[in-house]
């Protein structure tokens, strides 16, 4: 018999999904399922949920075809499942490692009606702050199990059905289901706390918590928050139906009710201002409409306080009472402020007059008025004109000629700009106005700190690749290859985006869950694709021959990546030894990272047949001349798929940065073709032809079907017509334009 089903529902969760199921199905416990619940998420979580049920027995997806709800949603699993237990987790969050064998071996061995289980609250900076269990169990429980009314304090844990597994046989007597609507946890989590007759607690957390910057209830101001008086009210009512046999705990859930109300009126990110009166008001209805006849354990302090104005209905107090706090804490945190920026002041003051003088005329600037039709664009920090900044550009000159463009480059890239095409150069005064009074700021990396973003301003992120390392927060976990980053710096940039140009789903989730704000995601394939899709035979011929290349000549093209965690490691090559196994008509194009863009290689021996094309501002057009990509862990293999040409992924150092840098998925077990792992397999997979064999092409396939689909030739269009003339998508385009974030 299955031990535990697990119920994830999912809605909105696709940038966190896969981390919460590879938690569930990598636990050293055979015995489960997983049900997914797609509750009609406009995201491609059901599409994560289906792709998992496939290749995972222990997997069943379901989808509905509306939105219900979580609580509903978690009923419908429920309906589903076969296991003595039922545990349900959320989309976004995830279990620990190795968890499931001490909850496995306590439910075999107690075999308890409820079995709570300890959580952490982990944050986008990666801290972890503890449950309170320590404090509503001082001394573990144990093996032991009890009744609610033996161990009242257990109700002091937090509400929620994730942090308890339930026995399935126990939830059917009972008929004990989740409501509909927000805070549906309250409703469920009591009852099945007061109705159980054995209650385990085991000590160990299983279950991190995801705090989101954006998208979870707790941060989503509305009048929705009111549905909380909903669920505690058919609390009372069942245990009215229930009788006597649970008035010895009417006291504790009336204080946890009032405790409950007051922290939701108490988080200015749930209530807005016009709406508190009413919901204090509503407190107050219902403290004298639960009140035990015998009263209550009221808390003592300023929080015993808070329920006397409640009972007595004196919101103007409590709000004053609330806004002194307030005062004091700001003005706390404001004097820890001031002495952490004292240093740095000093530092700041010491910079050359010149950069002084030109942040000064850009916060000039930034009083005048936007230019309505100026759009500034930047590629890899100014390094020059390219990428798919370049490629919207091209196609906002078509389509939107009314917007005037204007490039920002370094002093030493001014060459890569085309003629024709306006610039200013980064850190001279042209450059600080256009930043102040651009109206649209496309970039495929942030813009500086310094760079505010204005009223009535868009700024478009495109990003310069599929991610295959992990990026953003997610680096957090990675430290060897995050040295110096500053990771509240950076959300504070991210904050800036009004968009995120993604290539295809996998990007979108990658990005949702590295890069967590309120932007909108467009996902609509890479602009700086397109070429590679419109090129005709005869510019593919020109461009060749630009280069050089006959037209019976093999080019093998090598764009490796950059080790953050191992400045100056190159990876193993030999061009001479694998110009050798090419034969004469063998052609080698190498790129290095655009990081390495001052620090070029001296021309090589082999002479033309070698030829370093780092300096090329167009990747596009590499790839285009380009017979065979060999690269490791590049952004690169998802471009060059596009064209559906051989792939060769080269990763000698594959676990070391696994373990180093972080990934996102095995690129040696999901491949775009062939695999070497050394330089001398590497040589036999083009000695045997292995390069483009029919495995290798398989292969291939599968990875364009998975990334490359929305690479159509038409991106920057989409891009253009959305962002600049503000036009939806066209009818019958599939992949959405979708709200970052969403309502756990």
């Amino acid at each position: 018999m299955t031990l535990i089903s697990f119920v994830v529902p999912a809605f909105r969760v696709q940038g966190y999904l896969r981390e919460c199921l590879d938690s569930i199905l990598g636990q050293p416990v055979a015995d489960i399922e997983v049900i997914g619940v797609d509750d009609c998420s406009p995201d491609d979580s059901g599409e994560i949920l289906a792709e998992y049920a496939a290749r995972d027995p222990r997997m069943r997806a379901v989808r509905l075809t509306e939105n219900v709800g979580l609580g509903p949603a978690r009923n419908i699993g429920l309906d589903r499942a076969v296991g003595e237990y039922v545990w349900f987790v959320d989309g976004d969050d995830w279990l620990t490692p190795d968890c499931l064998v001490e909850v496995a071996e306590r439910l075999r061995a107690t075999r308890p009606d409820v079995l709570l289980v300890d959580h952490v609250r982990t944050h986008w900076n990666n801290a972890a702050s503890r449950s309170a269990m320590t404090e509503v169990f001082p001394e573990p429980p144990g093996e032991e199990t009890f009744r609610l009314r033996d161990r009242p304090e257990t109700m002091r844990l937090l509400h929620t059905a994730w942090n308890r597994l339930v026995r399935r046989e126990f939830l059917l007597d009972e008929g004990l289901r989740f409501a509909p609507g927000w805070y549906e946890d309250v409703s469920f989590s009591y009852p099945v706390l007061m109705a159980a007759g054995r209650i385990g607690v085991l000590d160990r957390v299983c279950v991190n918590y995801r705090q989101r910057r954006a998208g979870a209830i707790t941060r989503t101001r509305g009048d929705r928050h009111f549905e909380v008086f909903d669920q505690w009210h058919r609390v009372f009512r069942l245990m009215d139906s229930w009788g006597p046999a649970v008035d010895d705990l009417r006291p504790a859930v009336f204080e946890r009710m009032v405790w409950h109300y007051l922290t939701v009126l108490g988080n200015g990110e749930r209530i807005a201002p016009g709406l508190r009166p009413a919901f204090f008001a509503q407190i107050t209805a219902d403290h004298a409409r639960w009140l035990p006849p015998g009263g209550y354990p009221a808390p003592r302090g300023a929080e015993g306080l808070k329920h006397r104005l409640v009972a007595a209905g004196r919101w103007r107090t409590f709000s004053a009472l609330r806004t002194a706090y307030r005062a004091r804490d700001a003005a706390r945190r404001t004097a820890r402020g001031t002495r952490r920026r004292v240093a740095p002041r000093v530092r700041r003051a010491a910079r050359l007059a010149r950069d002084t003088v030109l942040r000064e005329y850009y916060r000039a600037e930034l009083r005048g008025p936007v230019d309505p039709g100026l759009a500034v664009y930047a590629a890899y920090w100014y390094r020059g004109y390219s990428d798919n900044p370049a490629a919207i550009f091209e196609a906002a000159r078509r389509l939107a000629p009314e917007v005037r463009g204007v490039w920002i480059v370094r002093r030493d890239r001014v060459h890569t700009v085309p003629e024709g095409v306006e610039h200013v150069v980064a850190g001279t005064p042209a450059y600080y106005r256009a930043l102040a009074r651009a109206r649209w700021l496309v970039n495929n990396v942030n813009f500086p700190d310094h760079v505010r973003k204005r009223p009535g301003t868009v700024h478009v992120q495109t990003h310069h690749g599929t991610p295959v390392k992990v990026m953003g927060l997610d680096q957090q976990r990675y430290p060897i290859g995050a040295v110096g980053m500053d990771f509240a710096g950076l959300l504070r940039r991210v904050d800036r985006w009004d968009y995120s140009v993604s290539a295809n789903s996998f990007s979108s989730q990658m990005w949702e869950r590295a890069y967590p704000a309120s932007y909108t995601t467009l996902e609509v394939g890479y602009p700086r694709n397109d070429r590679l899709v419109t090129a005709t035979e005869e510019e593919v011929r020109g461009l060749r021959a630009g280069f050089g290349l006959g037209p019976g000549e093999q080019v093998v093209l090598y764009a490796p990546t950059h080790r953050e965690h191992l400045p100056g490691y190159r990876p193993p090559f030999d061009p001479e030894r694998l110009l050798d196994v090419l034969g004469p008509a063998g052609r080698l194009m190498m790129r290095s990272h655009y990081f390495h863009d001052r620090d070029r290689p001296a021309r090589h021996p082999e002479g033309d047949r070698v030829r370093d094309v780092s300096d090329h501002p167009r990747v596009e057009e590499l790839y285009l001349v380009a017979d065979v990509l060999i690269t490791d862990y590049s952004s690169a293999m998802f471009d060059y798929a596009v064209l559906d040409r051989p792939i060769v992924v080269y990763a000698p150092d594959w676990e070391a940065y696994r373990l180093a840098r972080g990934v996102y998925f095995d690129v040696t077990a999901e491949p775009p073709g062939a695999v070497a792992t050394d330089f001398a397999d590497l040589l036999d997979l083009f000695r045997a032809g292995e390069v483009d064999s029919e495995t290798a092409r398989k292969a291939r396939q599968r990875f364009r079907a998975r990334f490359c689909a929305l690479d159509d030739g038409h991106a920057a269009e989409r891009v253009v017509r959305r962002v600049f003339l503000g036009e939806e998508p066209e009818a019958g385009w599939s992949p959405r334009s979708r709200e970052g974030g969403g309502v756990r």
